[in-house]
């Protein structure tokens, strides 16, 4: 899978979004040209994104993106495309925190200019972690890079995600976040199975999750979500921009902890697989724990509990593109519908309790 083509995600024409952006864009900028239109090397499966430069006669050449909602007709990831939130969670983010969070210029809701909602950001020139193939495999520029350079960056990362965490201000929430997270994850599922075969492997993961509910979940804080170095642009090995904010929301500090932890190792036993070593001391669980308590004082707790819901909401993502694979006819359904999630070893034994 890692080296597999990547599966199918639009159905949007480049050319012609060029074109109608340009004319967009001239009732905000007359005589504005779009120049340069590009996809980027990684592109999210739940939102499109295109790079592109202004070239305007009254101000210096600039670097946007632009980032639309899914294309419905292709089979999309998520049920919901909310970019007035995304475009709030950036703005505020930016505000309240020093992260850098690329500055967001426009917001356009209204589907009829490019046959979608979008918003445009300015870009910020630096370098991603690929996803495919994964930077754990060889043959790249983060596992190319020493020791320590890598532990730079993971220090880096760890500290992006503390400072959210404890800049961002979060006012009174009632009941219980991660009963609300955990529930909006039963949603998405139900979503994803409507009409098609279920994964026990899912459901035995969700049951895991309530039998090992943790006694004192901790305060809420705003949790990025996403939170993984594909989604940072670095300068070097330093975060440069910190991007696709969709997922944020209020949570315990451990479901960001426990994505970043969990989206590497996914990485990892998939490059393990393949006969290569990929990059066992970076990203390690311990290392995270240890370096997340020096920077915010809160040392994480329940981190099987929350390794385990990374791995079950990325088990759900996986099945959704599965499905989507189905639906474009790339692929059919096995017998047992869990072997469609790549990492239903690593899940299975998570439930288990086998996993650590």
């Amino acid at each position: 899978m890692a080296t597999a083509p990547r599966p199918r995600t639009t159905t949007r024409d480049p050319e012609t979004l060029a074109l109608r952006l340009t004319a967009w864009l001239d009732a905000r900028l007359p005589g504005a040209e779009v120049t340069g239109v590009r996809a980027p090397e990684s592109n999210g499966m739940s939102s499109e994104t295109l790079l592109f430069d202004i070239d305007h006669p009254g101000t210096p050449l600039r670097a946007c993106a632009v980032r639309l909602a899914a294309d419905p007709d292709a089979y999309t990831v998520f049920p919901v495309y909310d970019l007035r939130r995304q475009y709030e969670t950036m703005r505020d983010v930016a505000r309240h925190t020093d992260l850098p969070v690329p500055r967001v210029l426009w917001l356009e809701e209204d589907p009829a200019p490019l046959g979608a909602p979008f918003l445009v950001m300015e870009r910020v020139e630096g370098r991603v972690p690929p996803d495919v193939v994964p930077y754990t495999y060889e043959g790249n520029w983060l596992h190319s890079a020493t020791d320590g350079e890598r532990a730079r960056l993971e220090e880096a990362t760890i500290s992006v995600i503390a400072r959210l965490h404890d800049q961002y201000p979060v006012g009174s929430c009632e009941g219980s976040a991660l009963r609300r997270h955990v529930d909006a994850q039963r949603d998405y599922y139900a979503w994803v199975v409507d009409g098609l075969p279920r994964s026990p492997l899912i459901e035995s993961a969700f049951d895991r999750l309530e039998a090992h509910w943790p006694a004192d979940e901790g305060p809420a804080v705003l949790t990025w979500g996403d939170a993984r170095i594909g989604n940072i642009i670095y300068d070097g090995f330093e975060p440069a921009a910190v991007l696709d904010w969709e997922m944020a929301a209020l949570a315990p500090r451990e479901v960001d902890l426990g994505w970043t932890v969990y989206l590497h190792r996914f990485f990892q036993d998939l490059t393990v697989g393949s006969g290569q070593r990929g990059l066992p001391d970076f990203l390690r669980r311990e290392h995270i724990e240890r370096r997340y308590a020096e920077l915010t004082g809160h040392t994480p707790r329940d981190m099987d509990f929350h390794t385990l819901y990374a791995a079950l909401r990325h088990a759900i993502v996986m099945l959704r593109v599965a499905y989507r694979q189905v639906h474009f006819k790339e692929v059919a359904v096995p017998e047992n519908p869990d072997r469609m999630i790549l990492h239903h070893d690593s899940l299975a034994a998570m439930v288990r309790g086998t996993y650590w």
